[in-house]
């Protein structure tokens, strides 16, 4: 989420990286502040199956699927479980997982992965509700003065990850569920610990102090396990087993494959996790029932798109965020960025003003398609885009400034009362990570799988980290993105694929809550006008506006605020802070967001690049 790299920053130290020089790049990459800075790590290259993703471990996971003969979406669903069990500190059992896939054929399909407000919970019941400990101590400043616990219990959502991915190994794998969670289950009988694990542990401890089930998990006997120490998750073990052994009796009783994964899906969510599930939430007064469980299965949809220069760009719909970076894109698309030069004082607040029309507009009208009418096909016109470009001026506006769609005018949070308080660091999930793989018949398969991360609730002996997804929604009344029961929180999940001349070009995904899709728009520019690989790509410096309504905890929003990898020449920073913008510099440790992306070339050769800033990893064959 939103200070993903809190934690990041704190253990930068513990890691360096060097990488053999390659040839230099063009000169229009090269940045003002230094001559050319060399890549830390070369981008991974094959020809048969691509993995980029959060860890060694779960990468690794993937990477085993192509070597047994499965495809981009089994490697896919494979690195995804391995990272719920290897990538708590930002993913859980419990948490969420928007999916792009694209086929063999050229067909591309959107899973949306993200599970439903309980039927009980309403927006009047929390807008009259009080916080209680360990749901939020103080509050952040300028957000919201209404708003969903941040913690516990009272911000669960259905688990959706769990029915995402055995959908799209169902749908588009070959593999059994036997196969992509076997490399999961070794990895939760028994993993070394990592710095960033083990500083997540004791960055949540006070939580779990509320949580006894969340202590037995994460620090058995009270004792906090220590980097390099084997960490045991037998309980989350047990539930994998027990997914896979449904799998097995659906099989031996004559059922294919199709049907023996519906049957894992079925045990999940309609048997004996679901049950426990209920349990555990009435004996600590949530709302979530055995019957929003039962009733939550998911299907596949097809995703938005638009075109930059002749590409195709494919993202998850008006449910999340990612219509913003289509509609950045189009803004942009009329501008003649690489005349600008990369990273120049014209680019930087360019493209930041650009990020601002895009955010204002995903503030205002995105939410659930199932609940509210999205003008989507006029937000994601090249016509409104042209109106909206005329808005960039020379100086940063320090306004919010949705454009008109749909036939009421809607408003903007920023309207709606706000509170001037802050929230307490030991409580904001820093969560979110990345999967993304291409294989040789050009599958290819992007996810930003979210939540359950910690600080996490665990429904009782399950093992399962269940997910605060609907913090992100808004308690405003009449709001596209208002609390309802059954609807899904407009989240920040980006996952993101592109197509040049139809054909395999680009995946990539980010961590980063609100700062995803700046980020991937930097990647593909980085990419598509100034010539780099992925590595490079992924590498360069970049910016992050805050110039926003946050989708996490009050709400809170920064005007003109604009954060500057400190890379980037200080005379730049000192000429956008004259024209208005709040600019501040931070460590490429530090950056917001910690992406990955598979690049193909035209010679099909699989490249993957990884941020090493965020401890991302890629692997090819």
């Amino acid at each position: 989420m939103k200070r993903y790299r809190a934690l990041i920053s704190l253990i930068a130290c513990a890691a360096t990286a060097i990488a053999q020089a390659p040839a230099p790049p063009p000169a229009t990459v090269v940045q003002q502040k230094m001559a050319w800075e060399r890549p830390a790590r070369n981008p991974s290259r094959g020809v048969r199956g691509a993995v980029a993703g959060g860890t060694e471990s779960s990468v690794e996971a993937g990477m085993r699927l192509y070597h047994s003969g499965g495809n981009a979406v089994d490697a896919g669903v494979a690195t995804m479980f391995a990272a719920m069990v290897t990538e708590f500190s930002h993913f859980g059992f419990g948490g969420e997982a928007p999916i792009l896939i694209r086929t063999k054929d050229g067909r591309v399909f959107s899973i949306a992965g993200i599970g439903t407000m309980p039927k009980t919970a309403t927006a009047d019941y929390f807008r009259g509700r009080r916080l209680k400990m360990g749901e939020v101590m103080d509050l952040e400043p300028n957000g919201l003065r209404a708003m969903v616990p941040v913690a516990g219990v009272m911000a669960a959502v259905v688990p959706g990850a769990i029915d995402a991915q055995l959908l799209a190994l169902r749908e588009f794998g070959t593999k059994s569920v036997a196969d992509v969670m076997a490399p999961a289950i070794e990895l939760a009988d028994g993993m070394p610990l990592d710095e960033m694990r083990a500083g997540s542990i004791a960055y949540s401890r006070r939580f779990f102090e509320l949580w006894p089930d969340a202590m037995n998990v994460f620090m058995p006997n009270g004792k906090r396990p220590v980097i390099g120490e084997v960490f045991r998750q037998p309980a989350l073990a047990r539930t994998m087993r027990a997914m896979v052994e449904a799998e097995r009796k659906a099989k031996a009783s004559g059922q294919k494959r199709e049907a023996a994964i519906d049957a894992v899906r079925d045990y999940f969510y309609r048997g004996e996790p679901a049950r426990r599930i209920d349990a555990f939430m009435k004996q600590n007064n949530g709302l979530l029932r055995y019957e929003d469980m039962e009733a939550f299965r998911l299907k596949v949809e097809e995703p938005v798109m638009s075109t930059y220069k002749g590409l195709k760009v494919y993202k998850p719909g008006f449910w999340s965020q990612g219509p913003v970076m289509l509609q950045a894109l189009n803004i942009l698309e009329g501008i003649d960025l690489k005349s600008m030069r990369l990273n120049s004082t014209d680019y930087l607040h360019t493209v930041t003003e650009a990020f601002k029309l895009a955010l204002a507009d995903r503030d205002t009208y995105y939410g659930d398609p199932k609940f509210v009418t999205v003008p989507a096909a006029h937000l994601l016109s090249k016509e409104y885009a042209a109106e909206r470009r005329k808005l960039i001026g020379a100086r940063a506006s320090l306004e919010f400034r949705p454009g008109t769609a749909g036939d009421k005018p809607a408003k903007h949070p920023s309207e709606s009362e706000s509170a001037r308080v802050r929230l307490d660091q030991w409580l904001v999930s820093r969560d979110t990570t990345c999967v993304n793989t291409v294989d040789k018949d050009g599958i290819m398969f992007s996810a930003t799988p979210s939540g359950a991360s910690l600080p996490t609730i665990v429904a009782g002996d399950t093992g399962i980290a269940i997910s605060n997804r609907a913090q992100s929604f808004y308690l405003v009344p009449g709001h596209a993105n208002e609390l309802a029961p059954g609807k899904r929180p407009r989240i920040t999940l980006s996952p993101t694929l592109v197509l040049r001349n139809d054909k395999p070009y680009l995946a990539l995904s980010t961590p980063g809550g609100d700062n995803q899709d700046q980020a991937l728009v930097q990647l593909l520019l980085n990419v598509v006008e100034f010539g780099m690989d992925a590595e490079s790509a992924v590498e360069t410096p970049r910016l992050q506006t805050r110039h926003y309504v946050s989708s996490f905890d009050n709400h809170a929003m920064y005007p003109g605020d604009l954060l500057l990898d400190d890379r980037i020449s200080p005379v730049t920073v000192r000429e956008l802070a004259a024209r208005g913008h709040k600019t501040q510099q931070r460590s490429k440790w530090s950056s917001g967001a910690a992406p990955v992306m598979i690049r193909v070339q035209l010679n099909n050769v699989l490249e993957a690049g990884a941020d090493p800033f965020g401890y991302r990893n890629s692997q090819a064959w």
